[in-house]
């Protein structure tokens, strides 16, 4: 019985004694121990009712124990949907809704709620479990026996991912057992992951950086894991030296940066640090490369998608890049309104087709329709260019695009403007509506440690150095700026803090 995604990972590790998880205290898990706790999960998930194609919600902290569930969502036909920890009740309620699981899995604390939630819209069996392993899960499937691996082709699904839903409701995301085993397959060759690697983790597992890159290219390369239940940079520095290889968001690198510990000898026997869902700064890039050595591999992927590019493993790592397509995945920079190819060095927006692409939006067949072109391009969203190289930059999102008396502003080159300026640690830039205008650039600016800089400072260091439209009209200082999970900037939320600054009377 062959089910796509689950007995690609099978095979790849016909040794069950071989570590694949090692926690902060030292604790050791086998591949074998991980496949029967799958196995019994599976059999439990098959046994309350999970029929092939049901989805299977989990709302839970970090553990193997978490990741053993997910390999069970796979082995039992299941649709696996993890959720982020932080949505309360409220924002739930929506994706049970949509989604209607015939299962779910989340946090003791929240079981009594999402159970009275699950009864309200619809039924599903609530089972719980925390990041110890505690709860009902565990104890209820003891003695589940084993049942047989469920069929599964290649166009089935294996995951629902929902979308941020930064510019109206959350889209769901379907993606197949090939859109995981494909993208994983190419990204463990590309990236040089062996058995020998040990990969340290500190990422989230609701997401598809942590999940879907991290943990699928580590089972498929058979190699151990260093699983930490969030990123903490003392822990970091300590289990650093029996790692092979880092997978982390350009936050942690910033935090490390600030280590005096993390130098070249800490890093010496490291052969790779992968940075991604959010974007890296080239001063980052440059500051991580002068203290350790490493040249950080900068790549470019989203929900939808899983990864479409990579900088190379060897040859040029170019900061301010995310690299050249994968192999087997199309990139192509496009007119967003006609769909008309540009040429390299335009900027215009970002299209990606391969087996890596999603197969729609969870029961939106009419947005999933105006998201592809007729010849399956998907429409990313991503405003971006393609270098005579064959690198290419990402601008920003075409949702944050700023249109400015009828000029076309992208952000990013004007926050890598100001991040150029002393004393700036990192911008983003926003548009705001203006009565004469229509929108108005404004830069939220957080200052370096010891700076004093001023919006005069800002906006003087500026003249000459963009066209007058670009420059901003205003420039805020933040001492952080608002992140989701994975790092990215929010500017959603800034630009509803700042919404009113250009309103006629504002001061």
């Amino acid at each position: 019985m062959s089910n796509h995604l689950y007995s690609a990972i099978e095979a790849a590790n016909p040794d069950r004694k071989k570590p694949l998880i090692e926690l902060a205290d030292g604790t050791r898990l086998s591949y074998g121990e991980a496949f029967s706790l799958t196995e019994r999960l599976a059999g439990h998930l098959i046994r309350r009712g999970v029929k092939p194609g049901d989805r299977v919600a989990v709302q839970v902290e970090k553990s193997w124990q978490n990741l053993a569930l997910y390999l069970a969502c796979i082995r039992a036909g299941a649709v696996y949907l993890p959720l982020n920890t932080a949505y309360p009740l409220a924002e739930l309620e929506y994706f049970l809704s949509d989604a209607q699981p015939s299962f779910v899995v989340v946090q003791p604390a929240n079981e009594t709620g999402v159970r009275t939630l699950c009864q309200k819209i619809g039924h599903a069996a609530v089972e719980s479990l925390d990041q110890n392993g505690e709860g009902t899960l565990l104890s209820a499937a003891s003695d589940a026996p084993t049942a047989e691996i469920v069929a599964r082709g290649p166009g089935d699904l294996a995951a629902i991912l929902y979308t941020s839903g930064t510019t109206g409701r959350s889209k769901g995301a379907m993606l197949t057992h090939d859109n995981l085993l494909s993208n994983a397959l190419v990204l463990k060759d590309y990236w040089r992951f062996t058995e020998r690697d040990v990969l340290l983790h500190a990422l989230p597992i609701f997401h598809t950086h942590g999940l879907f890159v991290a943990c699928n290219v580590a089972l498929l390369s058979a190699c151990s894991m260093i699983f930490l239940p969030k990123f903490d940079a003392a822990t970091v520095l300590r289990v650093l030296p029996k790692a092979t290889s880092m997978m982390a968001v350009p936050t942690f690198y910033v935090r490390l940066l600030d280590e005096k510990m993390f130098n070249r000898d800490a890093t010496k026997h490291m052969r790779l640090f992968t940075s991604g869902s959010a974007p890296l700064l080239a001063e980052t890039h440059r500051a991580f490369s002068e203290r350790t050595g490493h040249a950080i591999l900068e790549r470019y992927g989203m929900t939808e998608t899983n990864m479409n590019t990579s900088n190379p493993y060897d040859g040029d790592r170019v900061p301010g890049t995310v690299g050249i397509p994968l192999p087997g995945v199309e990139i192509r920079v496009a007119e967003p309104e006609t769909g008309r190819v540009l040429a390299q060095e335009e900027i215009g927006g970002i299209e990606v087709r391969g087996p890596n692409v999603f197969k729609g939006y969870w029961h939106m067949p009419e947005k999933t329709k105006s998201e592809f072109r007729d010849d399956g391009f998907f429409i990313t969203g991503d405003v971006g260019k393609i270098d005579k190289r064959g690198y290419v930059h990402i601008v920003g999102r075409s949702k944050d695009l700023v249109i400015t008396g009828g000029y076309n502003v992208y952000p990013k080159e004007v926050e890598s403007e100001i991040d150029a300026i002393d004393g700036v640690a990192e911008t983003a830039v926003i548009g705001c509506p203006h009565p004469e205008f229509g929108e108005g650039v404004a830069a939220v600016v957080v200052r370096a440690k010891a700076s004093n800089l001023t919006e005069g400072d800002i906006l003087s260091a500026l003249e000459g150095r963009l066209a007058k439209f670009k420059q901003p009209k205003r420039v805020f200082f933040v001492d952080e700026l608002p992140r989701n999970a994975m790092g990215k900037v929010q500017k959603n939320v800034l630009r509803e803090t700042y919404a009113g600054i250009f309103a006629r009377g504002a001061a």
